[in-house]
Formats: C-alpha cells, structure tokens, sequence
C-alpha cells in the first residue's frame, strides 16, 4: 500500500477524532423526514459490517412501484477539513485485500457511528424512484430522512429465496410483511434491469474469485457468486446513483460522476467477437450490438462466459471519475448504458460518494456549494488514480494467496483458457481452483478464447507470481 501511496494506518488525529465522535441525533430538524415505520432493510455480504444503505419498495399508482434507498449520512459526522476527512481524501476508498480490510473511515464510524446497523436510528439522505411497468425511472427525488433497519439480511439468503422459492428466510420472516416487500422489490429491479439491458446495457461476469481460510491457512480461492439479492442492491444502486445525478445537475451543482467512456479498443472487440464467435459487430461503437452478443455467448457458454467477460471488461477501458460543471457536456457510462451517473450510495467506503453528499446536503439546504471547480477537478483525477492502486493492491494480494495455496501443486496438469495475449506476455485462466496465471510460451503464439493443457512450474508468493507451460 505504501509503495503505491495508500496509508495503512490511521493517524493519531484522525483516531482521536473517531473516539470522540458520536452518533448525529436522527430527529429533531425541520428538513428531515421520519421515515423509522417503514419496512427497511439492508442486504449485503455475510461478513459485511460497514452498512451504507438500505432498501424498501411500495407499489404506487398504474402499475409503478416507488422504491426508496436511504444512504448513510456520513457527511454529517466527517465533517470536510477534518483529520478523519484528510486520511479518507488520501486514500480515497476501502482497500479490500485476502489478508486484511484497510477502511476508508476508523471502525468506530463505518461500523457504528455511520453504520446503517439493525435496530439503530440513524440519519441518511434518500434517494426515491418511481419505477414504471417498464422499467424506466419517471421521477425522482432526494431528501434527509431518519431511518431504521428492521433486519440485516445476506445476499446469500435471500438470493437463494428468490431464486429456488426455498423457505423465507427466519430473518426476513422476523420482520411481518418483510418478505412482501422483498418480492416487491425484487420485481421493481428486474424491471429496471430490462430496461437497462434494451438500451445496451452489459451484463459481464467477471468470476472473480476470493480466498476461503481455515485458521489463517488458505484452502481454496472460489468466484463469488451473482445471485438476484445482489442484482436488486446492484440495479436499485444504479437507480439511485442516476436520480442523484440528474438531482445534482438540475440544481447547476458542480459535481463529480462516475463515467465509462466509447471504448477505444473497439476494433479489437469487434475481432474478438468474430475470431472466436463469428460473430458480425458494428464498425462504430454500439453498446446494445455488444450488449446482444453478450447474452447469447452467455446462453451458448456459460462456463466460459467469465472469461469473454474479462476480455472484453479489459478492452472496455476503466471507469474513472469527472468533475462535471454546470454547462459542460459530460460522458456517459457506456457499460451501464446511462448518461448521467454519478458515485453517491457508499460513504462510508468511497471518498467520491462522501464528496456527493456533501454536494446534496449543501443543495437541500440551499448553502454554498462546498466544493470549487478546481478542487472537484483534482479531487475526481486523485480518485481514479486511488482506485486503480487499491485494485492493484487486492490484486497482488490476492496473487499471492493463489501462489500460496498451488505452491504444493508444482507439478500438476490442469485444463485452462488463455484469457491474456500481448507482446508483455500470455495469460492462462484454470477452474479448479479459480486462479490466473502466466505461460510460458516460448516461440508459440495462442489467442485469447484458446484452450491450452498446462502444467504448473513455479510459484513465488511474496510476488504473487504463478507461471504455467503448456504441455
């Protein structure tokens, strides 16, 4: 982390801070709604702690459902030019490696204080939505609401419900009426998703995969698996995140927002999809062509669909943050097939989304923006480059544990998939487990989609390397 200018530790400021710290009141002020009656509830991953934000759903009018996601109030605890808030601008996001959680905020507040945790008033700013029978979003609004989780659920649990019509989980059938809800919500998501998907959308699935430990010993690296209660959190997030961003822009807020931009790399999506596929697409950039060729290799081959997702996600380009001013003509996200996007439903983990609801606060109250146009500017180049380090960390990190557990495999054939293939080397993917290596090919050329039997000849963990030849 030091080496790619993150700090992993608090200072001393920054900790006093966080002991002194307490809980923002959640009632009280004139401008803040009282919304604790409704049946909200947070989904995340089993062993998530820091809860940016919950969910909730009510059918409205001619078929629509109003869906409603309350953001932690983060902003109102770190108060910009603060310790707490200099440490977060410098390391700009949560690091999430095998070995250890590196967070963005002190546990006192990402965990508590600014936690949206079960049974717990708390303040947040709301992001409402009026989702049609189509799925397309015909309103929106933003205001400050107290809130109360009724029930910490898992994507696991719940996904498995929607999915298989399992028995209702016990902690959503805790909580009377909850699992109504959920369907409700379930229902407004795919709608979005549909919706989504026929503007051209792209749906990839990266398969990446995470360490499973046993007493600190790593037994296995397994890809995370998507499931419905993720995609509810991930489209109601997309939702949200474009009501604020139109929110922003309606009120000529400078802000920042998130963009993907027209790949560059499209000729060689274009190749890929016909050297491997035969698959014809457009000469120009064409996010719904993409998008289309994408479900049907899905369909055609899912066990290799991730591996055509990571090629593709790699040629796609990065996403990075933009400062958008007032006036400007900014870029869309081409992935999400959105125009105006922006970062604003995880605080307490992302520098970027701390900055948005700054910006909504200071808007709500008709203040004074509280960033300048050139602070926003640098700030949005600071936290694309943050980014790219923190995933560069995980990523070694994660090498490394997948070096560690085949170091005893030296030796060992294995089926793989070259998923890399430039002059700085080719890129193997095998299954079992679900680890990326190097091959060395020698005077051979393979293409990215080739299947190569392997054998596995070296590992180095404090590097993170894991080099393969083909058999």
């Amino acid at each position: 982390m030091l080496e790619r200018g993150l700090e992993p530790e608090f200072p001393g400021a920054a900790r006093s801070e966080a002991d002194r710290a307490h809980a923002a009141a959640a009632n009280g002020s004139a401008d803040v709604r009282d919304l604790r009656q409704l049946l909200w509830c947070s989904i995340d991953n089993d062993d998530s702690k820091d809860l940016d934000q919950l969910t909730v759903a009510e059918q409205g009018a001619g078929g629509t459902a109003i869906i409603r996601i309350a953001v932690a109030d983060v902003a109102e605890v770190v108060k910009k030019n603060s310790a707490l808030d200099a440490h977060a601008a410098l390391n700009t996001t949560s690091v999430y490696t095998e070995g250890e959680i590196f967070p963005m905020l002190p546990p006192r507040l990402s965990t508590d204080l600014t936690s949206l945790n079960p049974g717990e008033d708390r303040l947040s700013v709301v992001v409402e939505a009026v989702v049609d029978g189509h799925g397309s979003v015909g309103g929106g609004s933003v205001y400050r609401a107290a809130v109360r989780n009724h029930a910490k659920l898992t994507y696991n649990e719940v996904g498995r419900w929607l999915e298989e019509g399992t028995p209702v989980p016990d902690s959503v059938r805790a909580v009377d009426g909850l699992d109504a809800n959920l369907q409700l919500q379930d229902q407004a998501a795919r709608r979005l998703l549909t919706a989504r998907s026929e503007l051209g959308a792209l749906d990839l699935e990266t398969d990446e995969a995470k360490a499973v430990f046993d007493n600190g010993n790593v037994l296995d690296l397994k890809p995370r698996e998507k499931n419905r209660a993720g995609m509810l959190i991930e489209d109601f997030m997309i939702a949200a995140n474009g009501v604020t961003a139109r929110f922003l822009e309606s009120h000529r807020v400078p802000a920042i927002r998130r963009i993907v931009r027209t790949p560059e790399k499209w000729e060689r999506i274009v190749q890929l999809a016909w050297d491997h596929h035969q698959i014809k697409l457009p000469d120009s950039p064409d996010a719904k062509a993409l998008s289309e060729f994408l479900r049907q290799e899905r369909e055609a081959d899912p066990e290799n669909f991730p591996i055509l997702s990571l090629a593709v996600l790699k040629l796609l380009g990065r996403g990075q943050y933009v400062a958008e001013i007032p006036g400007d003509q900014t870029p869309g996200h081409f992935g999400l097939a959105v125009d105006a996007y922006t970062h604003s439903t995880a605080p307490n983990r992302r520098f970027p989304d701390l900055i948005t609801q700054r910006l909504i606060k200071a808007a709500l109250a008709r203040n004074a923006v509280a960033y300048s146009r050139d602070e926003l500017v640098a700030l949005a180049a600071h936290c694309t480059e943050q980014e790219d380090n923190a995933k560069k960390v995980e990523r070694a990190v994660r090498k490394s544990a997948a070096a560690l557990l085949l170091e005893r495999r030296i030796g060992t054939l294995f089926d793989s998939i070259v998923t890399g293939a430039s002059q700085k080397g080719t890129w193997v993917r095998i299954w079992h487990p679900a680890v990326e290596g190097k091959l060395e090919t020698g005077d051979d050329r393979y293409d990215v989609g080739e299947r190569v039997r392997v054998r596995l000849v070296h590992t180095d963990v404090e590097r993170g390397f894991i080099d393969f030849k083909p058999t």
